[in-house]
């Protein structure tokens, strides 16, 4: 049975409208589609033609245009509390395809956040794609949900200078949020692992310990090295800012943070910086597909194990499910959370520009 609800990311909203459902929902009726109350959706018993529903939509322009950081996730598409959630998104030229699965797991409470946009710039098609765990509390994760690729792609190097403008987006970001939370107690902190396709040149950018992977013909290569406080680089880089790295259960900096950079944590800050470590992938016919996860799915699941998985399933939603469920099946303890990317090279094949010489530096 396929429901509207997994594909509710793909469908336009209008506004202004005395129906308060977009024009996209609103096909999702007449023979065949039926409320179930178990799931709370309207369903339609037979996929094919819920396909045929979703390509006529494609076809006539009811998908979102990718326009200034255009979100292609539904508004409140996060989880609450005790809930699980997934879904899909195509982008409108057919040459990605994204799913998405996030679930609280074992922990009492929500502290994953994620986030899809994509817009057009230039004539260039920009995709982002985000990961934030957040920790002490979900305020750090749900404010760079909300604000950092809408701060990226504000950067005025953003085109010119992709890696600069990356860092210092997640610098800024940082900044603007403790300020922000400068007349509270609370001291939350949040990891980010982020994808930005620019073109056919991928920039992952990584802060904390959620990673991204990619497969390249079929072989599972990280493009994020975790910031744990025992890694030797990290550890130097503390010790000499005067902090100290101890045991306490596991490697943590002063006894109390599990990773070694991190946004927020205000009190931890002259050691636990956001700088984001950046690496570039040039997106040709071996990379098959992108994964980025909290660590929710890591400490379980081994960067081949998750390659291998996911690329069992056709679809990124059914593989991003599977990862998820595979995770807390495995014993993973903590908020799992993933997005993984789907890239169609007869598709990407036509009219994809090289990057710049600019891009490239």
């Amino acid at each position: 049975m396929v429901c509207n609800a997994g594909l509710r990311n793909v469908i336009v909203r209008v506004g202004n409208l005395s129906d308060s459902r977009s024009a996209g929902e609103r096909n999702f009726e007449g023979p065949g589609w039926k409320f179930d109350p178990r799931l709370g959706v309207r369903c339609h018993p037979k996929p094919r033609k819920f396909r045929a529903i979703l390509k006529m939509m494609v076809d006539s322009g009811a998908v979102a245009e990718a326009g200034a950081a255009a979100n292609v996730l539904p508004e409140k598409d996060h989880v609450q509390d005790g809930d699980y959630v997934s879904g899909g998104w195509i982008s409108k030229d057919g040459k990605l395809s994204c799913g998405y699965s996030s679930f609280r797991g074992k922990r009492a409470t929500m502290e994953d956040f994620y986030d899809v946009k994509s817009s057009k710039i230039d004539g260039q098609t920009i995709n982002l794609f985000g990961i934030f765990d957040g920790h002490g509390g979900s305020r750090a994760a749900e404010y760079l949900k909300q604000h950092l690729f809408e701060n990226l792609m504000k950067h005025p190097q953003f085109m010119t200078d992709t890696k600069l403008a990356i860092s210092e987006t997640y610098q800024k970001t940082d900044s603007d949020f403790l300020d922000a939370e400068s007349n509270t107690l609370r001291d939350d902190g949040s990891t980010a692992s982020t994808a930005v396709l620019v073109g056919n040149h991928l920039y992952v950018a990584n802060v904390g310990d959620s990673r991204t992977v990619v497969s390249k013909a079929g072989k599972a290569i990280p493009l994020s090295d975790d910031h744990k406080p025992n890694r030797s680089d990290e550890r130097k880089r503390i010790e000499n800012a005067g902090g100290v790295v101890m045991w306490a259960g596991t490697w943590r900096v002063a006894g109390v943070l599990a990773m070694s950079r991190a946004f927020g944590n205000r009190l931890l800050k002259q050691f636990v910086v956001a700088e984001p470590e950046i690496q570039e992938q040039e997106v040709n016919d071996e990379l098959e597909l992108l994964i980025l996860a909290s660590d929710g799915l890591w400490d379980v699941v081994p960067n081949e194990d998750a390659v291998s998985l996911a690329r069992m399933e056709e679809e990124p939603e059914a593989a991003a499910r599977k990862l998820t469920e595979t995770a807390f099946a495995r014993g993973s303890a903590d908020n799992i959370t993933c997005i993984v990317v789907r890239f169609h090279h007869d598709k990407m094949n036509v009219d994809s520009p090289s990057p710049s010489a600019a891009d490239q530096n």
